[in-house]
């Protein structure tokens, strides 16, 4: 299923961070979830476990690809569409 990445989002302060970076770590790796780190209720940074900035960097290049942007160009001027229901019983969702 698809999810947006601001359900994943969970928030910690800098000083539980500092305490307990390993912790905040793998509950974040274990939940699919990553920390966005406040102080004084401002946004300092993310903590993101590997695999995630793994994927994301992942995407970013993939996106940044002139091959796929022409790939994307191509498709969204193709007239022949399918329907999302169609690709939801193909993916058996």
């Amino acid at each position: 299923m698809i999810q947006q990445l601001i359900n994943d989002e969970k928030f910690t302060n800098i000083q539980t961070a500092q305490a307990g970076l390993t912790r905040l770590f793998l509950d974040a790796q274990k939940t699919g979830t990553f920390y966005r780190v406040l102080k004084n209720d401002q946004p300092l940074g993310v903590l993101l476990p590997n695999d995630r900035w793994q994927s994301i960097v992942e995407d970013l290049e993939a996106l940044s690809s002139p091959s796929y942007k022409i790939k994307i160009t191509k498709a969204r001027k193709e007239k022949n569409t399918i329907k999302s229901s169609v690709i939801k019983k193909q993916l058996g969702i």
